[in-house]
């Protein structure tokens, strides 16, 4: 059941027409009061929606856009991208309805609780749009609470657009499936209410499909011993990259190939998406397997931490050991020698969803759409030596 204004005023201890007056703020109320009324507000989750308010049809010049960390190129690239379609320098007439609008960037730092946050301050400032980039964790509490919060946000006229991320009920299924697996039953983030109206539209990456590509070019060039610098456990960027990642490895019947095996997880660590984890990971990975001949990075910027790590070691690149990242980020090419890596197309994903966010480009068939992950083949991996 939606929660009304009335609600609101009740755990307020306060009068509807207070409460009204808090949240149009055309009326002056004590500070107190005011704290009473707000604090209210977000512990029972209202927003003004449906036919009760013809408020709830108008939204703002706001479009949110939720990353996980705006310093991070992998975030960056596709926070920029998104903005050049919504705003004053974008390709747009500025006098349409789907005029310009103001990016609001939201770093929530990975924070699931703080995505959760920005979502609920979205929904109060009735944002015409709100992007969510990059992967989510897979917790099927999070999930419904996510889903819950969409559902609202669209209810009261919000576009949203999924950048970089899978359609809700797919990350519900990975969340679900026993070890994190590819795939699995549906699990406990939804409900008859998540039925109701549209999904919203989904841009994914082949992170699956990249990552497997990635481990059989080394697999190809005859490697045996890879070892696997993972993003943070419970993502679904990381475990779809690590699932690639072990599919190739099982179907060439090399180590590390089945999930859940002492040889899996000792080839495995995981660690954040930066540097300082590359880097640690690197010298984990070596203590544990001397004998690697290879190490594929959960992205870029974790690869250059690696390769700072195996040069202190005195290993040289790639004579002594290949490394490959995933993203293809800026630098990648640059880096000495230049990585080989999986390229995914992050402007092209913000731009596009920049131009959904707006109205300015149709949805795709069931409301998802997989770009591709290339494969980039460049100086930092070669044969392991005889």
């Amino acid at each position: 059941m939606s929660v009304t204004l009335a609600d609101v005023a009740a755990r307020a201890g306060v009068s509807a027409a207070t409460v009204s007056r808090v949240l149009n703020g055309n009326y002056p109320v004590a500070g107190s009061t005011r704290s009473r009324v707000l604090r209210a507000v977000d512990e029972l989750e209202y927003v003004v929606n449906g036919p009760a308010s013809a408020l709830a049809a108008a939204t703002s010049d706001l479009v949110g856009v939720l990353v996980n960390d705006i310093a991070d190129p992998f975030f960056g690239v596709m926070a920029s991208a998104i903005q050049s379609q919504i705003g004053p320098d974008g390709d747009h007439d500025a006098e349409a309805p789907h005029g310009q609008k103001m990016a609001i960037i939201c770093n929530t730092g990975g924070s699931p609780e703080r995505e959760l946050t920005y979502l609920t301050l979205l929904l109060r400032q009735r944002a015409a749009a709100v992007v969510l980039t990059g992967g989510t964790v897979e917790d099927p509490e999070h999930l419904g609470a996510l889903a819950t919060r969409l559902r609202r946000l669209e209810a009261g006229g919000t576009r949203v657009v999924l950048c970089g991320r899978q359609p809700l009920t797919a990350a519900a299924d990975g969340a679900a499936a026993p070890g994190g697996a590819h795939g699995g039953a549906h699990g406990g983030a939804h409900g008859p209410e998540e039925d109701q109206g549209p999904a919203p539209v989904a841009l994914t990456f082949d992170n699956f499909g990249g990552a497997r590509r990635l481990t059989t070019h080394l697999l190809d060039l005859g490697h045996r011993r890879i070892g696997y610098l993972a993003g943070p456990a419970a993502r679904t960027t990381t475990r779809q990259r690590l699932d690639g990642h072990r599919a190739a490895l099982a179907a060439a019947g090399a180590a590390g190939g089945e999930a859940g095996t002492p040889e899996a997880e000792r080839l495995t660590v995981h660690g954040g998406y930066d540097r300082a984890s590359g880097y640690d990971g690197a010298l984990e990975l070596l203590r544990r397997e001397p004998g690697l001949t290879a190490v594929v990075a959960a992205n870029d910027t974790v690869a250059l931490g690696a390769c700072a790590a195996l040069r202190e070691r005195g290993l040289r690149i790639p004579e002594d050991i290949s490394v490959a990242g995933f993203d293809d980020l800026p630098f990648a090419i640059d880096a000495a020698p230049a990585l080989t890596t999986v390229r995914i197309p992050l402007h092209e994903a913000g731009a596009r969803a920049g131009r959904l966010a707006l109205g300015r480009e149709e949805a795709p068939a069931g409301r998802t759409a997989t770009l591709p992950a290339d494969l980039m083949v460049r100086a930092s991996t070669a044969p392991p030596r005889p």
